[in-house]
């Protein structure tokens, strides 16, 4: 089975979001790369709506909901707070992907704290289910996170992919990528499925799914966003197809 891209639509909104207009549209752009072959669409709604708002994701909701795409999968990001989680109960996307992040932080940048969070994120995990979105936890390169993941009731891990794109970037990517793989490995003996996300691009994704067995998932935002400028996105996203499509098949 081939990784799937999920094509994350923040930058999107981030641009529409600098004037008092409509476009450049999210639910537009999400159409075009689902008609371009992305297997998904992320988005991350922050509390401040810097970029996706409460609307765009009940308007992607209804995109999805409409029968043109079946099969897409919709995969909502954020920290747990009681408004994110009303917000994903009542959407119910395919899958929840919760983040540590703080309200007014930049964009994602580490993994859950397990020791002081396992136990706040398992009853949070255990809600999200039972409105029906699988669950994946953003976790550092650790095989202990993917062990602390497991305890909590998630379904899947997502990998924080900057310090192998630093790594790579630098020449030296060969002992992170021991880490993420090793992580991926563990998370998959503990039956979790494995995503990866944050800073991949066409100059690393390759290399990295050659190294990093059984990832499901990827999520691509600011680099296909801005790679689109140069080349458009849909032949961006058929860019990364591309790249995913000559990755051996996971058994």
């Amino acid at each position: 089975m081939h990784t799937a891209l999920s094509v994350n639509l923040n930058k999107i909104a981030l641009l529409r979001n600098q004037r008092d207009l409509p476009y450049p549209s999210v639910t537009g752009f999400a159409q075009v790369v689902l008609n371009a072959g992305a297997a998904g669409i992320t988005v991350h709604p922050r509390p401040d709506e810097r970029h996706i708002r409460r609307t765009d994701v009940a308007a992607l909701a209804a995109l999805l909901a409409g029968g043109d795409y079946p099969g897409a999968e919709f995969n909502i990001e954020g920290f747990p707070t009681e408004e994110f989680i009303s917000l994903v109960e009542t959407v119910r996307p395919d899958q929840v992907t919760l983040v540590p992040d703080a309200p007014g932080q930049k964009t994602s940048d580490h993994g859950w704290d397990f020791s002081s969070h396992g136990q706040f994120l398992k009853p949070l995990v255990a809600r999200i289910n039972a409105a029906g979105p699988r669950v994946s936890l953003f976790v550092d390169a650790q095989v202990q996170a993917a062990t602390a993941a497991a305890a909590t009731g998630a379904q899947r891990i997502e990998l924080y992919t900057e310090p192998y794109a630093v790594a790579q970037a630098a020449g030296t990517p060969d002992p992170v990528l021991t880490e993420f793989a090793a992580t991926a490995r563990a998370a998959s003996g503990l039956g979790l499925g494995v995503n990866a996300g944050h800073d991949l691009s066409l100059a690393n994704l390759g290399a990295f799914l050659s190294c990093v067995p059984g990832v499901l998932e990827v999520s691509i935002g600011h680099a296909i966003t801005a790679e689109a400028l140069a080349m458009g996105m849909a032949p961006a996203v058929k860019a990364y197809l591309e790249i995913i499509a000559a990755v051996p098949e996971s058994p």
